[in-house]
């Protein structure tokens, strides 16, 4: 970054938001877990996402699964959905 000519602010605040993006990804956007995991209280780090202009709307929705209309179908799921209400009660029938 110093060859580059970035300045020591522009560093540090860099890393700040690439630093508390990990955490906040490794606990799917929960502010509360994240926190605990910084060090700090919740209303710092909301007011510290605030300050580095971090949308934490953007980074849950980042972290969810997408609506089943746009999953992709497993193999397994294929069969699943082509039999459908008929092929579950079948298997639940032939465990008992």
């Amino acid at each position: 970054m110093h060859t580059s000519g970035v300045a020591y602010n522009e560093a540090v605040r860099q890393f700040k938001r690439r630093y508390i993006y990990e955490v906040l990804a490794q606990h799917k956007g929960n502010q509360c877990k994240a926190a605990e995991e910084l060090g700090m209280h919740r209303n710092t780090l909301s007011r510290t996402l605030a300050e580095l202009d971090m949308d934490t709307a953007q980074i849950r929705n980042g972290m969810r699964r997408p609506p089943r209309s746009e999953r992709p179908l497993s193999p397994g799921s294929i069969s699943e959905h082509a039999g459908g209400r008929s092929a579950r009660l079948r298997n639940i029938a032939s465990a008992r």
